[in-house]
């Protein structure tokens, strides 16, 4: 990590040695050096991917920084569930009011925690002050040809989700006083925007069985919206079919209900494709690895998703998903 900027307290170099620094696992040369060195294993092929969170956008100013540790590096992993491809590298770069002790430890610890679980090296990044905004790339392997693709969804797949959709979507609204949650159910919510799951197993194994992945990060239909569009195909989704907890569930059928469940943001569930004949396979996958995998709707003809009641009948919907210019 290098910058011309110094960080009150810490200097920049302090810091990086301090909170960020730590011995590669499979890196040729990491964090120190005005660039990383590392090498993709033969027959394999470099996924790569950035996300920034800014605070007041992405998050809010008070959260807990062990939970933004993680957050800031799992919607990075979720992208990489999505390719089918194993975590490998990632560089962090960290905009700061100040060197803030506590807050460094914290966020330190919650990023390293997850990338200790998918053998994730931080090799380089930047640091400097300024409003506080965090950027990941995060970079993988996925075996040559194999990869999980956007535009490979074919007319008459299986449309399926992992987990369930809804609840961070259902604590933002919360805090923004447009719904208003029991301190219980809060609470669950609130872990679920807090401290995102991303489906690496899941991405893998769906390296085999399915046509097409995205992960579900703005939205089910806007995500969704990019499958279509990217494979020249249109959706039906069954909106009595799409999984929520048991805290959204009374509420799925008010306007707030369903637009966090259809388009809510900060999932980061896996939505996918796949033929009808690999439904026995999905569902004995969702058995190994403990984790619901619904099927939700069907790829169609056309270049629209409709969303169908319980009497098959279509739903009139205002929000598609997040957008950040929009």
């Amino acid at each position: 990590m290098d910058s011309s900027a110094r960080l009150p307290a810490l200097s920049e170099f302090d810091l990086i040695a301090r909170f960020f620094t730590r011995a590669p696992r499979h890196t040729t040369l990491a964090v120190g050096d005005d660039a990383a060195l590392l090498s993709v294993s033969p027959g394999n092929d470099l996924a790569a991917s950035t996300d920034m969170l800014v605070e007041g956008v992405h998050f809010f100013a008070d959260v807990d920084s062990q939970a933004l540790g993680h957050k800031a590096l799992a919607v990075n992993l979720s992208d990489l569930a999505a390719m089918g491809a194993r975590p490998r590298w990632a560089i962090l770069a960290l905009a700061l009011p100040d060197a803030d002790v506590q807050w460094l430890e914290g966020f330190s610890r919650g990023f390293f925690a997850l990338a200790d679980k998918h053998g994730v090296d931080l090799i380089g990044g930047d640091t400097t002050r300024g409003p506080r905004n965090i950027c990941v790339q995060i970079m993988g392997e996925v075996g040559r040809g194999k990869a999980l693709r956007r535009d490979g969804a074919k007319i008459g797949d299986d449309i399926w989700v992992s987990g369930q959709l809804g609840d961070a979507a259902a604590a933002v609204a919360h805090r923004r006083g447009e719904l208003n949650l029991e301190q219980a159910a809060l609470d669950r919510c609130r872990i679920r925007l807090d401290w995102p799951t991303p489906r690496i197993a899941l991405g893998l194994e769906l390296s085999t069985l399915a046509h097409s992945a995205i992960d579900v990060s703005d939205g089910l239909l806007g995500d969704l919206g990019h499958i279509c569009e990217r494979s020249g195909v249109g959706a039906k989704v069954e909106y009595a079919a799409v999984p929520c907890s048991a805290d959204l569930q009374a509420m799925r059928d008010q306007v707030h209900g369903r637009c966090a469940i259809l388009a809510g943001g900060d999932d980061y569930e896996l939505c996918f494709t796949a033929a009808p004949e690999r439904g026995d396979a999905i569902e004995s996958l969702a058995a190994t690895l403990d984790l619901a995998l619904t099927r939700i709707g069907r790829i169609v003809e056309g270049n629209a998703i409709v969303v169908i009641d319980a009497a098959g009948q279509p739903l009139l919907l205002k929000d598609q998903g997040f957008d950040h210019f929009r």
